[in-house]
């Protein structure tokens, strides 16, 4: 079959009519013990296509005693953001990816999916946002450094701005207050980049700055290019600050889309976006602590020891090995943004993670569109998510899709909005 051009609405229907798929309950698809279905699989995965419509007067949606402010807008596609030490604000801004479409399949999905995405410009580029008077309107909206390449993770450490480019992780150096860089980006190392199917690039530092953690994703949904373009893919590196050198951390995470550390100890944690194509309720993004060493499935079973047996050839010493996750979040919500909360939340909230979901593309119900918030409880999520910044998509179509999040210790949450190219800043009403 040879791609023509553009789908017409109708025979996207036609296609997706005999694909089927019935949703679950997706409650049950979620916590710490999900209960998972057996796999559909079919001609194409059950799709519904986001319908950007934009906020307009609108704003999200959060709980009483929390207001939602847009603190800054037009933003060139706004990912992640960073929490500098005198409260300014990074943005790492940009598109990335350039893989080649395999399939038939993959070109209507990717048609679908693109009715989704901004239509604006990748900014490349790092923006500064800064409320000098802390009355929550950040006057200063200011490009700190541009030129880089699909720039995602952000990290702060030995006096040093990290940023995690599709190609590459950098660094500038920093002192408090700065506005711009004040030189050309350092290549700290090269990261994996051929095809990049997934080419988000996910950074957090140790605590003491030893070391960087970057996320890298797989080259495809479940190996259909072949083993030799998964190589240093689905895993995350541990990489030497001072020197570059680097290692796999934990393997089998097939897009480990953000990472943060547990304050207080040295522990990593990562939400990660599952495979596709085993219908609409399988398989659930999740978030983990994350072993050194460890191996989490990919590609050869998911959530534990559930074989995929798409995969040739089969591992199952592998298998055998791999670890669960902590938590599933749902199936296809495309969890984008994690970070622990503090106090300066408030009790509810004080105890637990943040996570921006980006939402689905191949379920008939939407997943995700939405911030939640997992309680933890002794170090562990505990209890079922609460939906803390919603209203994302509406019976009117798609206003927004958060993505990074981030905890303010003034007492906010910060979220990237890259469907409507704005940043929203949640505060106690207190």
């Amino acid at each position: 079959m040879k791609y023509a051009g553009p789908l017409s609405a109708l025979s996207v229907a036609l296609l997706l009519s005999a694909c089927g798929g019935a949703d679950q309950d997706i409650a049950l698809v979620k916590g710490e013990n999900p209960k998972l279905v057996d796999p559909e699989r079919g001609l194409l995965p059950s799709m519904t296509i986001a319908d950007p419509v934009g906020w307009g007067d609108k704003k999200p949606t959060v709980p009483e005693g929390f207001t939602v402010s847009a603190i800054a807008t037009d933003m060139q596609i706004p990912r992640q953001t960073l929490v500098l030490p005198n409260g300014d604000i990074l943005v790492a801004e940009g598109r990335g990816g350039n893989a080649p479409k395999l399939r038939p399949k993959d070109v209507i999905a990717g048609y679908i999916k693109a009715k989704g995405t901004t239509s604006v410009k990748s900014g490349n580029r790092l923006t500064l946002l800064r409320d000098a008077d802390g009355d929550g309107v950040y006057e200063l909206q200011k490009i700190f450094a541009d030129g880089l390449n699909a720039p995602y993770g952000l990290a702060l450490a030995n006096g040093n701005i990290y940023v995690a480019n599709q190609d590459s992780l950098v660094r500038f150096e920093y002192q408090e207050g700065q506005t711009e860089a004040s030189g050309e980006p350092v290549k700290v190392t090269d990261l994996p980049h051929r095809i990049n199917h997934h080419w988000t690039k996910a950074l957090a530092a140790s605590p003491d700055g030893r070391f960087l953690y970057v996320g890298i994703g797989s080259n495809s949904n479940i190996t259909e290019r072949g083993m030799e373009a998964e190589v240093d893919r689905a895993m995350i590196w541990q990489i030497n600050a001072e020197t570059g050198a680097h290692k796999p951390f934990a393997t089998g995470l097939r897009n480990p889309t953000a990472l943060t550390i547990r304050p207080d100890t040295d522990q990593l944690w990562a939400v990660v976006n599952e495979r596709d194509e085993l219908g609409p309720n399988l398989v659930p993004d999740y978030l983990t602590s994350v072993q050194e060493g460890g191996f989490y499935g990919w590609p050869y079973s998911y959530w534990g020891q559930h074989v995929d047996d798409r995969v040739r050839p089969q591992n199952p010493d592998l298998v055998a090995a791999a670890i669960k996750p902590d938590y599933a979040l749902g199936p296809h919500v495309a969890a984008l943004g994690v970070d622990f909360s503090s106090p300066v939340m408030g009790e509810k909230f004080a105890e637990g993670v943040f996570v921006g979901e980006h939402g689905s593309w191949n379920r008939e119900n939407p997943s995700g569109y939405q911030v939640v918030f997992v309680p933890f409880r002794n170090g562990k999520p505990s209890g079922e998510p609460v939906d803390f910044v919603t209203g994302f998509r509406t019976a009117e179509g798609t206003h927004g899709r958060p993505v990074g999040v981030t905890v303010d210790p003034r007492g906010a949450l910060i979220v990237a909005d890259d469907l409507a190219n704005i940043v929203w800043r949640v505060t106690r009403t207190q």
